[in-house]
Formats: C-alpha cells, sequence, structure tokens
C-alpha cells in the first residue's frame, strides 16, 4: 500500500468511556506503561501508518486533556459519552466529515492487547471508500474495524447505545473482509478491577 494510500484513512479512537465499573475512573487515564492509556492508544495508531488522528473524549474531558499528551490529534467532545460507545462513534464520524479520510481505522481505548501488528494488518486490507474490514479472533469479528466513507452515514444512523456499529455490520456481513489477528493480539477489555491485571 503507498502511503498516500494510507493518509486516506484517519485513525478513530473511542476514549470518551467513565470506566463505571471501575469506580468512575475515566478509561482514557488509567496508567499503562506509566503513561495515560489514550496516549498508548496513540502511538499503536501511529506506529501503525494512521497520520491522521481523531480521539473522541467523554467522561472527565478536561481532565485528559490536561494530563494526556496527544500532538498532532484532533480531539473531540462527546457530550452524550454517558449514553454508550454509539454516540462516541457518531461524534468521531462527523468529525471526519470534510477531512480528506476516505475511511476511518476505528479502535477503542480499552483494548491495549491489540497492537501495532494488528492495527497494521486491518490498515493494509484498505482499499477504497467501499471497503469494510475488521480484525477476527479465531473468526470472530473484533477490533480493530476500518470503515470507508461510503458506509458512514449508515452506521451514523444506527449506531445507538452500546452497539456502535454492531447492527451495520450485521446488516452487510458479507461484505466485511475479516483479519485474521489472533497470532499478534489479544481483544480483552479493561472494564473491571480484575482487567486491570493487564495494565503493566
Amino acid at each position: 500500500m503507498t502511503d498516500k494510500h494510507h493518509a486516506e484513512v484517519a485513525g478513530l479512537l473511542l476514549a470518551a468511556g467513565g470506566g463505571r465499573r471501575l469506580g468512575g475512573r475515566p478509561k482514557a487515564l488509567l496508567e499503562h506503561r506509566g503513561r495515560p492509556l489514550v496516549e498508548h492508544a496513540v502511538g499503536v495508531l501511529r506506529a501503525a501508518g494512521c497520520e491522521r488522528i481523531h480521539v473522541v473524549l467523554g467522561a472527565r474531558a478536561d481532565e485528559v486533556r490536561a494530563r494526556a499528551d496527544l500532538p498532532g490529534c484532533v480531539l473531540v467532545d462527546n457530550p452524550d459519552w454517558a449514553e454508550g460507545m454509539g454516540s462516541s462513534l457518531r461524534a468521531g464520524l462527523a468529525s471526519l466529515e470534510g477531512t480528506r479520510a476516505r475511511a476511518a481505522l476505528v479502535s477503542l481505548v480499552d483494548q491495549p492487547g491489540i497492537g501495532v501488528a494488528a492495527v497494521a494488518r486491518v490498515l493494509g486490507a484498505y482499499e477504497d471508500e467501499k471497503s469494510l474490514v475488521s480484525a477476527a479472533y479465531d473468526g470472530t469479528r473484533g477490533h480493530p474495524v476500518l470503515f470507508g466513507a461510503a458506509h458512514w452515514a449508515g452506521i451514523a444512523a444506527t449506531a445507538t447505545g452500546d452497539r456502535g456499529a454492531r447492527a451495520y455490520l450485521k446488516d452487510h456481513e458479507t461484505g466485511i473482509r475479516l483479519v485474521e489477528c489472533a497470532d499478534v493480539a489479544e481483544p480483552y477489555d479493561i472494564d473491571t478491577e480484575a482487567d486491570l491485571r493487564h495494565l503493566e
């Protein structure tokens, strides 16, 4: 894939969650390797080849802006973050309208087990604005996912609650290119106190 091709794909990091089951600690600010998780996640997107990165913030957004070092990122506030991931996905896709991006590579801040190798594989499967690509783990769809711009309106129209793009992807299952990543990544979420053991 040429670099010009890469430039057409924006990284979209969903980092708005309030960490309800973590005593209300925003996930973006959980520490991983001495830095906030949101910095780690941005670094993964950048190292995988995303030049433009939009980060959707929600819970304690001001604190995240103050504590996380996110140079060169477009920070998008989602005032409706408490409604769930769907609202963050809508806010993020809306922020990409009018940019040169022809696809969004969507990753979640609370999945530090998904590193550069998996993100780069999904990015490498991008073809054009009609692309729909998803990482898979032993055949099961997971993150990151890549949505060509031709799909953004349909995703935004159906992204409600915590379902994100699930309904849209279910309806377009035959068009999704699955990229197996189980050999290079672990798709766990940091949702509960017990999950914090995954952080370093």
